[in-house]
């Protein structure tokens, strides 16, 4: 249906970038007014959202129709099939998570991290539901900020899509640092004479930390070069991390001892401050969430899977599901082989459980797995993160430029390689060790939105097609909701000061640059 069938008035001109001259919303007085009132009616409501036209930047939103309309100078292109986006999606979840945080968990809530595991991963397949409807119903690049244009209006997308930055940009930065740690330990145990001042940031003893720079660049590159390559790169590597885990898991499991989970909740069940830290199962699933998400970088390619009914389906829920079972398997093993004081203990859990198993070899495998995990989860957030911004920029909200699409490789070439030198600039230089919960309350951020971006179009426009929906709605999305606000309050003050602090910037951001350059506000 055209803007000249929904508002009763002929089609306007179209806008810059080819956008039609559309602001949804309401209200009078505001804006361009529609010379026939719009019916009430089911169908119209399920396409054009709104009985009138806002242009209040609070409120404004995107049309449907507008929002699913391919633009010849910035479409991407669709090459993806449901292998490449649950190798996106298991690409990202299992990363340092699985190998560390297994640890971690276990020193905030002894066994009962089995049951921190539990819950973050139900809480996470709430979203991932919601996202599931969402990204099938807008197949569109953006995730979240796009869902959240649609249905809450213009300023909450900012938010969400400035939110969105700081998570990947901090995931993509800390990962990238922690992949030249590895290297490092290569470097030195090759005697290679490369001066530490090139080997670590100014705030661990060197200048300048280039093998993070390195990495984060050559993600960069092998993303602009096409998104299908990539992935495809990026399915292999995941394919022997799942070979790596389920030989830690064959090899561990026959020694379980279920006496290692006596006592199963030692610090409780809640989340209490013990020595000015926060220990309990609640404690540890707040920060055991940092394994599970990921699955929400498949959500930003909706633009460029092939089938998005079926493929963005698969994807999400395959990758979700996947990953929950390998992680709780791979908890109960590692529980199961050791005391959980011991697994608290060590900065590598997986492999320490190996070699005290006398299997020495199968422990350094591990640790090389380890290394090959992490260019993934670079290369996942790095993805999700260069197509929020590619998306923001096609909107207006930042440089337009940067939104052009290479017409051989058919991938933001431009985008990702700012965001590629961004992220290598962060890890070379800043130090990361005090903001890296920041990216759990910048998700905990997205999964709210996206659910309550559901409800909202549930409520607003019941009968628009939608290829996937999701069961029990009005459970699932409260729940997601709730579980998201408990999670993020379990999170260090410090965290959530950060997090307050960044919002506060972007919106100084949307007021004085972004809400005046937006395309909605130039078409009014």
């Amino acid at each position: 249906m055209s803007a000249g069938e929904i508002f009763g008035g002929p089609r306007p001109p179209p806008g810059p970038a080819g956008f039609p001259l559309v602001i949804a919303g309401g209200g009078p007085g505001w804006g361009l007014r529609a010379p026939t009132p719009i019916p009430k009616t089911t169908h119209n409501r399920a396409i054009d959202l709104t009985h009138g036209i806002q242009m209040a930047s609070w409120n404004r939103r995107k049309l449907l129709d507008s929002v699913t309309a391919r633009h010849a100078h910035s479409a991407l292109k669709p090459t993806l099939g449901w292998p490449h986006l649950m190798g996106l999606g298991v690409g990202g979840i299992v990363g340092t998570g699985i190998y560390t945080l297994t640890g971690v968990g276990a020193g905030l809530a002894g066994p009962g991290v089995m049951l921190s595991f539990l819950i973050a991963g139900i809480v996470c397949a709430c979203a991932a539901l919601a996202y599931t409807e969402m990204a099938t119903m807008i197949p569109m690049a953006g995730s979240a900020y796009t869902y959240s244009y649609v249905a809450l209006g213009e300023t909450l997308a900012w938010i969400v899509g400035w939110t969105l930055i700081l998570e990947y940009t901090v995931v993509c930065s800390v990962v990238a640092v922690g992949w030249s740690g590895y290297a490092v330990g290569v470097v030195k145990s090759a005697g290679w004479p490369i001066p530490q001042a090139l080997l670590a940031g100014p705030m661990d003893g060197g200048i300048i930390n280039v093998p993070s720079i390195v990495i984060a660049l050559a993600v960069a590159s092998l993303l602009a070069l096409g998104s299908r390559e990539s992935v495809t790169v990026n399915l292999v590597l995941v394919l022997v991390k799942l070979i790596a885990l389920a030989a830690f898991i064959a090899l561990a499991l026959p020694v379980f001892d279920a006496d290692n989970f006596t006592p199963f909740a030692p610090y409780g069940y809640g989340a209490t401050e013990i020595d000015g830290v926060k220990h309990g199962v609640m404690a540890a699933a707040a920060i055991i969430f940092f394994a599970f998400y990921g699955f929400d970088a498949v959500s930003t390619a909706a633009e460029e899977a092939r089938n998005p009914g079926r493929d963005l389906k698969i994807g999400i829920v395959g990758s979700m599901v996947m990953c929950a079972l390998i992680y709780m398997a791979v908890a109960a093993a590692a529980i199961g082989g050791s005391d959980y004081r011991d697994l608290a203990g060590s900065s590598e859990p997986l492999a320490m459980v190996l070699r005290n198993l006398n299997h020495p070899l199968a422990a350094t495998l591990i640790g090389a797995a380890a290394i090959i995990a992490l260019p993934t989860v670079i290369m996942a957030f790095m993805y999700g993160q260069s197509r929020i911004f590619f998306v923001m920029a096609r909107d207006g909200l930042l440089p337009q430029r940067l939104s052009a699409v290479h017409p051989r490789f058919g991938t933001p070439v431009l985008m990702t390689m700012v965001t590629g030198v961004i992220v290598a600039a962060i890890a070379g230089f800043v130090p990361l060790k005090n903001i890296a919960e920041v990216a759990n309350a910048g998700t905990l951020i997205a999964f709210i939105a996206v659910a309550v971006c559901m409800l909202v179009m549930r409520s607003r426009a019941p009968d628009q097609p939608r290829t996937f929906k999701t069961p029990l709605p009005w459970v699932v999305g409260p729940a997601g909701i709730l579980g998201c606000i408990y999670l993020f309050t379990s999170l260090p003050a410090v965290t959530m000061r950060i997090c307050l602090g960044w919002n506060v910037l972007g919106l100084l951001v949307y007021w004085v640059y972004a809400r005046h350059r937006s395309l909605l506000a130039q078409s009014a």
